[in-house]
């Protein structure tokens, strides 16, 4: 059996990625689609370790150190150290990365949108529930 799902997720990934790149330079926010992944899960959880925020994001804690570089940089979060244990650095957000989050929620909205248009809320249902298995089947091997 031939397919080609793979070949579609990297082309779909590909192109999600310029389309959401483009839509957040329109809205004003200088950020790319792979700092705005870090920046979603901290603004669902705050103030987490480097090892769980490069968990959540699947990112190597090489590739998230330089990207946590930049985005400190300019101005979008903090390295603390943690009370309970100085050997863990934590990630804060800033205030200025705060206001951010409202403009980056429509631009995602925007996204998500164009994303599943055209599809039912079932269809969209059972899309996600088949890249969680794929996802489930690759993080095993990983």
């Amino acid at each position: 059996m031939r397919s080609e799902g793979g070949f579609l997720l990297s082309k779909v990934h590909q192109l999600m990625g310029r389309v959401f790149n483009r839509l957040l330079r329109e809205h004003g926010i200088e950020l790319n689609s792979a700092q705005g992944r870090i920046l979603f899960v901290l603004w669902e959880r705050d103030g987490i370790p480097i090892t769980e925020l490069a968990q959540a994001t699947m990112l190597s804690k090489s590739t998230l150190t330089s990207m946590l570089d930049r985005l400190e940089e300019a101005g979008h979060l903090r390295r603390e150290p943690s009370p309970e244990d100085r050997r863990v650095t934590l990630i804060t957000l800033t205030e200025r990365n705060r206001l951010l989050k409202d403009r980056y929620d429509r631009v995602s909205k925007e996204m998500t949108e164009l994303f599943y248009e055209g599809f039912s809320t079932e269809e969209v249902d059972s899309f996600e529930g088949y890249l969680r298995r794929v996802l489930g089947n690759l993080s095993g091997s990983g």
